[in-house]
C-alpha cells in the first residue's frame, strides 16, 4: 500500500526554524516605495516616466541621478563642475543638452576633451554633420571625402577643412600670442564662436559660445590631443606664440573648489564619461589636500554616467567609493554619489529635461571673471599652511 504524502497545514507552512522568530529590521529594509507602477498611457511627460517607472537597476540609478542633480546640486550655494569625454558634441549633445544647462546656470565650470570643443566649432560655424550608419565601407568613405564618427557622417572638405580654415585664422590673431591657460584660450575662442553664431543668424548652437556669454570657464586636461591643439602646434612652426601652461589650469580649478568651500558652499561634480577630464575635475581635491597641504574633505556631490566597468582598474569606471580613498569625495556624503552605467547619449538629454522641468534657472556664477581672485585666495592659504 502506498503511503499518503504528508501535506503542510494550510494555516502555517513556515519551516520549524522560522517559528517564533522575529525580524526587527525588516521594516527598515522594506521601507522603499512599493514596485507597483501604473500602466504607461502615452500621456505622461518625461519627468513622470522617470519618477514613476524607472524603479530598478540602472533605470533607478538614473532616477536617483536626476533627483540628486535637481534637489541637491542645484542649490544656490553649490558649485557644479562637469567633465565631458566621448564624442558628445558631434552627436549634437552640446547644442541639445549642455548649452541649455549652461544658459540655465546649472553648470558653473567644465573640463572637456579638446576633441569635443573642436567639433563644437562645426555648430558655431553652421557646418553640417549628418545622421548616417556604421554599416558602411570606410575605404569608399575616404575616396568620397566623407569622415565617419561611428554613425555620424561629415564632409572632409566642407566641414572638417572649413573648420580648420576658420580656426587657423582665429588662432593667428594677436590676442592668442601669449602664455595662457586653457580657460583663457577657450574664452577667446568662445568670443569668435559667439560672433560666428550672430553672423550666421543661429542661436545657442555652441558650448564655447554659450560659455563665453555666461562667463563660464572651460578647461581641457590634454590640450594637444585635438584639432585645436594641432593648430596651435602648426602655429608654433610659423613663429606664432600661443603657449599653454598646464599648471595654470591645475591651480585655477583647485582655486574654484577652494573658493566654493571657503565661502561656506559645496562642490558637485557631474562626470559624463570618464577618461582624463574626469580625473582633472576630481584631482582638484587631492591638489588642495595632498599637494598644497590645505585641509579639506573632498567633493560633496558625485554624479557619473559611464559605460566603463570598475573591475578593469581604469579611471573611467572607478566608483565614488574608490575616490574616497584619494580624498576626492567626502566619505560622509557617499549617499549623495550616484553612478549610472548607461550610454551618455541616452541619459544626458533625459537628465537635462528633468532638471529644466523641475528647477528654475540659477543666477550665473560667472567664475571665469573671478579666476584671479580665487587663485590669490588659494595662494594666500597655501603660504599660511606652509610657512
Amino acid at each position: 500500500m502506498k503511503k499518503k504524502r504528508k501535506l503542510y497545514k494550510q494555516y502555517d507552512i513556515r519551516p520549524k526554524w522560522l517559528k517564533g522568530k522575529k525580524f526587527p529590521r525588516m521594516k527598515k529594509y522594506l521601507s522603499g516605495r512599493r514596485i507597483f507602477p501604473n500602466p504607461i498611457t502615452g500621456k505622461e511627460n518625461v519627468a513622470e516616466i522617470i519618477e514613476k517607472t524607472f524603479l530598478a537597476y540602472n533605470a533607478a540609478r538614473m532616477r536617483e541621478a536626476c533627483r540628486l542633480y535637481a534637489e541637491k546640486m542645484l542649490k544656490r550655494d553649490v558649485c557644479v563642475g562637469m567633465s565631458l569625454a566621448g564624442a558628445l558634441t558631434p552627436a549634437g549633445l552640446g547644442k541639445s543638452a549642455i548649452v541649455p544647462l549652461i544658459n540655465a546656470g546649472f553648470i558653473d565650470w567644465i573640463v572637456s576633451t579638446g576633441a569635443n570643443l573642436y567639433h563644437d566649432l562645426h555648430f558655431a560655424f553652421d557646418l553640417e554633420l549628418h545622421v548616417g550608419t556604421y554599416h558602411i565601407d570606410d575605404a569608399d568613405l575616404r575616396e568620397s571625402g566623407v569622415v565617419r564618427i561611428y554613425d555620424i557622417l561629415l564632409s572632409y572638405t566642407d566641414c572638417l577643412l572649413e573648420t580648420d580654415r576658420i580656426l587657423r585664422q582665429i588662432l593667428s590673431r594677436n590676442e592668442f600670442q601669449k602664455v595662457m591657460g586653457t580657460a583663457e584660450l577657450h574664452y577667446l575662442l568662445g568670443k569668435y564662436a559667439a560672433q560666428a553664431e550672430e553672423e550666421r543668424g543661429i542661436k545657442n548652437a555652441s558650448i564655447l559660445a554659450a560659455a563665453y556669454r555666461a562667463g563660464l570657464p572651460i578647461y581641457t586636461s590634454s590640450p594637444g590631443d585635438s584639432g585645436i591643439g594641432m593648430h596651435i602646434a602648426e602655429n608654433s612652426l610659423r613663429a606664432f606664440g600661443t603657449r599653454l601652461v598646464p599648471s595654470i589650469d591645475v591651480n585655477e580649478t583647485a582655486a574654484i573648489i577652494y573658493a566654493a568651500k571657503k565661502s561656506g558652499g559645496k562642490s558637485a561634480v557631474i562626470l559624463i564619461g570618464g577618461g582624463s577630464p574626469k580625473n582633472f575635475v576630481l584631482q582638484t581635491e587631492p591638489h588642495i589636500q595632498e599637494i598644497l597641504h590645505i585641509p579639506d574633505v573632498g567633493h560633496d556631490y558625485f554624479l557619473q554616467i559611464t559605460d566603463a566597468r570598475p573591475d578593469t582598474g581604469g579611471l573611467s569606471g572607478a566608483t565614488p567609493h574608490e575616490a574616497v580613498s584619494w580624498g576626492k569625495i567626502d566619505p560622509h556624503r557617499l549617499p549623495d554619489a550616484v553612478v549610472c552605467y548607461l550610454d551618455a547619449t541616452v541619459v544626458l538629454p533625459l537628465l537635462t529635461y528633468y532638471v529644466l522641468a523641475k528647477r528654475k534657472n540659477r543666477p550665473l556664477k560667472r567664475l571665469y571673471e573671478h579666476r584671479e581672485t580665487f587663485v590669490k585666495q588659494l595662494v594666500e592659504r597655501y603660504w599660511k599652511e606652509n610657512e
